[in-house]
Protein backbone atom coordinates (compact mmCIF):
# COMPACT_ATOMS: atom_id res chain seq x y z
CA UNK A 1 0.00 0.00 0.00
CA UNK A 2 1.36 3.04 -1.01
CA UNK A 3 1.62 6.26 1.57
CA UNK A 4 -1.59 8.10 -0.75
CA UNK A 5 -4.19 4.68 -0.06
CA UNK A 6 -2.40 4.81 3.61
CA UNK A 7 -3.52 8.56 4.30
CA UNK A 8 -6.67 8.12 2.85
CA UNK A 9 -7.81 4.98 4.98
CA UNK A 10 -6.39 6.50 7.85
CA UNK A 11 -8.48 9.44 7.18
CA UNK A 12 -11.96 7.11 6.55
CA UNK A 13 -10.79 5.68 9.37
CA UNK A 14 -10.65 9.31 11.52
CA UNK A 15 -14.67 10.11 9.44
CA UNK A 16 -15.96 6.67 10.80
CA UNK A 17 -14.43 7.89 14.57
CA UNK A 18 -15.79 11.15 14.45
CA UNK A 19 -19.16 10.32 13.47
CA UNK A 20 -19.73 7.63 15.69
CA UNK A 21 -18.34 9.79 18.47
CA UNK A 22 -21.03 12.43 17.59
CA UNK A 23 -24.12 10.12 17.79
CA UNK A 24 -23.01 8.83 20.73
CA UNK A 25 -22.08 12.32 22.33
CA UNK A 26 -25.34 13.58 21.26
CA UNK A 27 -27.87 10.63 22.51
CA UNK A 28 -25.88 10.57 25.95
CA UNK A 29 -26.17 14.10 26.34
CA UNK A 30 -29.52 14.62 25.73
CA UNK A 31 -30.45 11.06 27.70
CA UNK A 32 -27.75 11.94 30.59
CA UNK A 33 -28.77 15.89 30.87
CA UNK A 34 -25.36 16.93 29.72
CA UNK A 35 -25.16 20.15 27.93
CA UNK A 36 -21.32 19.59 27.98
CA UNK A 37 -21.86 16.34 26.17
CA UNK A 38 -24.69 17.84 23.70
CA UNK A 39 -22.24 20.89 22.83
CA UNK A 40 -19.75 18.48 22.41
CA UNK A 41 -21.56 16.32 19.78
CA UNK A 42 -21.82 19.83 17.96
CA UNK A 43 -18.07 19.76 17.92
CA UNK A 44 -17.77 16.37 16.74
CA UNK A 45 -19.90 17.06 13.98
CA UNK A 46 -17.26 19.64 12.75
CA UNK A 47 -14.53 17.40 12.88
CA UNK A 48 -16.32 15.42 10.52
CA UNK A 49 -16.45 18.54 8.43
CA UNK A 50 -12.42 19.13 8.78
CA UNK A 51 -12.01 15.14 8.07
CA UNK A 52 -13.93 15.39 5.31
CA UNK A 53 -11.43 18.21 4.08
CA UNK A 54 -8.37 16.19 4.61
CA UNK A 55 -9.97 13.58 2.55
CA UNK A 56 -10.64 15.80 -0.51
CA UNK A 57 -7.65 17.34 -0.54
CA UNK A 58 -5.73 14.21 0.01
CA UNK A 59 -7.77 12.57 -2.99
CA UNK A 60 -6.85 15.94 -5.06
CA UNK A 61 -3.47 15.84 -4.06
CA UNK A 62 -2.88 12.23 -6.01
CA UNK A 63 -3.95 13.69 -9.52
CA UNK A 64 -1.17 13.55 -11.87
CA UNK A 65 0.08 16.63 -13.50
CA UNK A 66 -1.66 18.72 -16.25
CA UNK A 67 -1.41 21.76 -18.53
CA UNK A 68 -2.02 23.78 -15.62
CA UNK A 69 0.22 21.99 -12.83
CA UNK A 70 2.63 20.91 -14.62
CA UNK A 71 4.35 19.34 -10.82
CA UNK A 72 0.99 17.98 -9.81
CA UNK A 73 -1.65 18.99 -7.58
CA UNK A 74 0.68 18.00 -4.39
CA UNK A 75 0.65 21.50 -2.91
CA UNK A 76 -3.10 21.47 -2.19
CA UNK A 77 -2.26 19.17 1.18
CA UNK A 78 -0.69 22.38 2.68
CA UNK A 79 -3.68 24.35 1.93
CA UNK A 80 -5.72 22.07 3.03
CA UNK A 81 -3.75 22.39 6.45
CA UNK A 82 -4.21 26.00 6.79
CA UNK A 83 -8.21 25.66 6.61
CA UNK A 84 -7.93 23.13 9.42
CA UNK A 85 -6.22 25.46 11.64
CA UNK A 86 -8.40 28.19 10.84
CA UNK A 87 -11.30 26.20 11.46
CA UNK A 88 -9.53 24.89 14.77
CA UNK A 89 -8.97 28.57 15.99
CA UNK A 90 -12.11 29.55 14.71
CA UNK A 91 -14.55 26.46 16.68
CA UNK A 92 -12.28 26.94 20.08
CA UNK A 93 -13.28 30.37 19.96
CA UNK A 94 -16.57 30.01 19.66
CA UNK A 95 -16.90 27.14 22.17
CA UNK A 96 -15.04 29.62 24.61
CA UNK A 97 -17.68 32.20 23.89
CA UNK A 98 -20.52 30.05 24.24
CA UNK A 99 -18.97 28.12 27.22
CA UNK A 100 -18.78 31.51 28.93
CA UNK A 101 -22.36 32.25 28.03
CA UNK A 102 -23.94 29.51 29.53
CA UNK A 103 -22.06 28.96 32.71
CA UNK A 104 -24.20 32.19 34.14
CA UNK A 105 -27.46 29.98 32.53
CA UNK A 106 -28.71 27.56 35.85
CA UNK A 107 -29.02 23.80 33.65
CA UNK A 108 -30.42 20.54 35.33
CA UNK A 109 -27.57 18.41 36.98
CA UNK A 110 -26.70 16.27 34.48
CA UNK A 111 -26.90 11.75 35.53
CA UNK A 112 -23.32 10.50 36.87
CA UNK A 113 -23.36 8.06 34.04
CA UNK A 114 -22.27 10.65 31.59
CA UNK A 115 -18.71 10.25 33.25
CA UNK A 116 -18.28 6.77 32.42
CA UNK A 117 -19.04 7.76 28.74
CA UNK A 118 -17.18 10.94 28.67
CA UNK A 119 -14.03 8.53 29.72
CA UNK A 120 -14.53 6.36 26.78
CA UNK A 121 -14.48 9.00 24.88
CA UNK A 122 -11.04 10.32 26.00
CA UNK A 123 -9.61 7.21 25.76
CA UNK A 124 -10.92 6.63 22.28
CA UNK A 125 -9.93 10.30 21.01
CA UNK A 126 -6.32 10.02 22.37
CA UNK A 127 -6.24 6.16 20.89
CA UNK A 128 -7.37 7.83 17.27
CA UNK A 129 -4.73 10.59 17.83
CA UNK A 130 -2.03 7.91 18.50
CA UNK A 131 -2.91 5.95 15.20
CA UNK A 132 -3.46 9.30 13.29
CA UNK A 133 0.22 10.81 14.13
CA UNK A 134 1.79 7.95 13.49
CA UNK A 135 0.58 7.33 10.16
CA UNK A 136 1.16 11.56 9.46
CA UNK A 137 5.02 10.53 9.96
CA UNK A 138 4.90 7.62 7.81
CA UNK A 139 2.74 9.54 5.07
CA UNK A 140 4.82 12.67 5.87
CA UNK A 141 1.41 14.51 5.42
CA UNK A 142 0.74 17.42 6.81
CA UNK A 143 -3.25 16.82 6.55
CA UNK A 144 -2.85 13.98 8.64
CA UNK A 145 -1.06 15.48 11.19
CA UNK A 146 -3.41 18.77 11.24
CA UNK A 147 -6.34 15.93 11.48
CA UNK A 148 -4.51 14.27 14.47
CA UNK A 149 -3.90 16.65 16.88
CA UNK A 150 -7.28 18.05 16.15
CA UNK A 151 -8.24 14.85 17.84
CA UNK A 152 -5.63 16.01 20.53
CA UNK A 153 -7.42 19.14 20.65
CA UNK A 154 -11.20 17.65 21.22
CA UNK A 155 -9.52 15.27 23.92
CA UNK A 156 -8.64 18.06 26.09
CA UNK A 157 -12.28 19.71 25.67
CA UNK A 158 -13.61 16.18 26.54
CA UNK A 159 -11.22 16.04 29.38
CA UNK A 160 -12.35 19.71 30.81
CA UNK A 161 -15.52 18.14 30.71
CA UNK A 162 -15.02 14.93 32.09
CA UNK A 163 -12.63 17.13 35.49
CA UNK A 164 -16.22 19.38 35.97
CA UNK A 165 -18.46 16.93 35.77
CA UNK A 166 -16.27 14.63 38.90
CA UNK A 167 -15.39 17.57 40.75
CA UNK A 168 -19.32 18.63 40.33
CA UNK A 169 -20.28 15.13 41.29
CA UNK A 170 -17.86 14.05 44.18
CA UNK A 171 -16.37 17.44 45.30
CA UNK A 172 -18.12 17.48 48.15
CA UNK A 173 -16.11 14.35 48.96
CA UNK A 174 -13.01 15.87 49.13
Amino acid sequence: MNNDQKAIKTIYFSLLGNTCLAVIKGVSGVLGNSYALIADAIESTADIFTSLLVLLGLQYAKRPADKNHPYGHGKIEPLITFVIVVFLVVSATVIAYESIRNIQTPHEIPKPWTLIVLAGIILWKEISYRIIIKKSRETNSSSLKADAWHHRRCNYLSNGIHWYLFFYFFGAWF
